[in-house]
């Protein structure tokens, strides 16, 4: 077993099973890290943790815990800047890779979103709907980026 180890930001992770398979394959640990609300797994490998109530409590834990060699699973990204920041890759739901080379310029854009919502209370919704073409990426690239991870 290696000392890599898989963060899910799993209190709205889709893709937490497909994480753990993933994880068994590999013989990678996994952390589950939530505010609560999310059954154990009996996985030896997967460890749930509790963080305390409260907003952004999960994705400090996360960043403050992960480092080089880690992957992180989140759809969040201003916790995936500060992955990334700590040498950790990290993958969202849908399979894209967030990077040194790319996660600024996703800050940059949730930001500008953000911003067009709140100057148009009319704008409706976020983005598509996860779908069975994400899940798939997602495992392909969680795979991936974990075997390259290797050595």
């Amino acid at each position: 077993m290696s000392n890599r180890r898989i963060f899910i930001d799993a209190d709205a992770c889709p893709v937490k099973a497909e994480a753990e398979r993933v994880a068994t394959r590999l013989g990678v640990r996994m952390m589950l890290v939530s505010n609560g609300g999310i059954r154990p797994s009996q996985n030896p490998l997967v460890e749930s943790v509790f963080v305390a109530a409260g907003p952004d409590e999960a994705d400090k834990w996360i960043a403050e815990a992960c480092g080089p060699g880690d992957v992180v699973v989140t759809g969040d990204i201003p916790l995936a800047a500060k992955c990334v920041a700590a040498g950790a890759r990290v993958v969202k739901h849908n399979g894209e890779e967030l990077t040194a080379a790319n996660v600024g310029m996703a800050l940059a854009t949730r930001d500008l979103m953000a911003d067009l919502r709140s100057a148009d209370p009319f704008r409706q919704g976020g983005g598509k709907m996860f779908s069975k073409a994400d899940r798939s990426r997602f495992l392909d690239v969680l795979d991936r980026v974990l075997r390259a991870g290797r050595g």
